[in-house]
């Protein structure tokens, strides 16, 4: 992503993904086109929201976050690599975002909104080759009933094979997560595809847009520069010591633009 210009990137780069859904009509397309049902959005999108219960408890931030009509909640996350953890962090996530939504001092649970927690990945995390992984809780000695407790994880697989079970829209929308292009959307024949394209396209010439993701490059690209000499693991470290210190970036990130697991860069941290 550091070496790759604006107009190169594609919706599966957090930059450009985050940067299309603050628009509220964009977001509701693409949550209507993963989840194959019309969802209508209420009042405007939140990106990078951050959430954070304590300072003593490591901070929640997600790509995107929007309200429904009934008061469900959506939010988004879009995974390029596999950090062997996502499984277990769409768990905390969703156990952090439901701490955030009651008052302090609320007793009743029922006020919790409905939730529906999506990650947008290229690659299989359960290996069954679905496009879309859908999960409730359910009883283990009586499949057929559901806790319904009104939370949702989905797991959006860009590389699935079923596509017999999808509409042309979703599986066109997979191939365009991935190949952000004039092709792909003019391929299409989904009205809400080409609008999303005309987004992407529209943020693609914007100035502001272009300023804003090139001073991010030049920031990750003169931290790691910073270290050179020390050998390629320390100049890892260097870079991931300076965005801990700037603290605008979460460990997980920090990991991937450093190159380190999350672990290392959790270690840098306490250290």
């Amino acid at each position: 992503m550091e070496n790759a210009k604006l107009k190169e990137l594609n919706l599966l780069d957090k930059f450009l993904f985050d940067e299309a859904m603050e628009d509220q009509e964009t977001y509701q397309m693409v949550i209507s086109i993963l989840m194959e049902n019309e969802v209508e959005l209420l009042g405007g999108t939140e990106t990078e929201k951050e959430l954070r219960i304590s300072s003593e408890i490591r901070q929640v931030r997600l790509d995107v976050v929007g309200m429904d009509r009934e008061g469900k909640l959506y939010y988004t996350e879009m995974q390029k690599r596999n950090t062997g953890n996502l499984i277990r962090r769409s768990r905390y996530y969703q156990a952090q975002l439901d701490v955030s939504l009651l008052e302090p001092g609320s007793i009743d649970f029922n006020l919790l909104n409905d939730s529906c927690f999506i990650m947008i990945a290229p690659f299989d995390l359960f290996g069954k080759g679905l496009y879309r992984y859908t999960f409730e809780e359910v009883c283990r000695e009586c499949p057929e009933l559901k806790l319904e407790d009104g939370a949702v994880r989905v797991f959006i697989n860009t590389k699935g094979t079923n596509r017999e079970d999808f509409s042309q829209e979703f599986l066109d929308f997979m191939d365009y997560i991935t190949r952000t292009i004039d092709e792909s959307a003019g391929r299409s024949g989904s009205g809400r595809i080409k609008k999303i394209h005309k987004k992407i396209c529209r943020i693609r010439r914007s100035e502001k847009a272009g300023v804003k993701f090139m001073q991010r490059w030049e920031e990750l690209a003169y931290a790691k520069q910073d270290g050179k000499e020390e050998g390629i693991k320390e100049n890892s470290l260097n870079v991931a010591k300076r965005m801990l210190k700037d603290g605008r970036l979460t460990l997980e990130k920090i990991a991937e633009y450093a190159g380190l697991s999350y672990e290392e860069v959790k270690n840098l941290k306490t250290e």
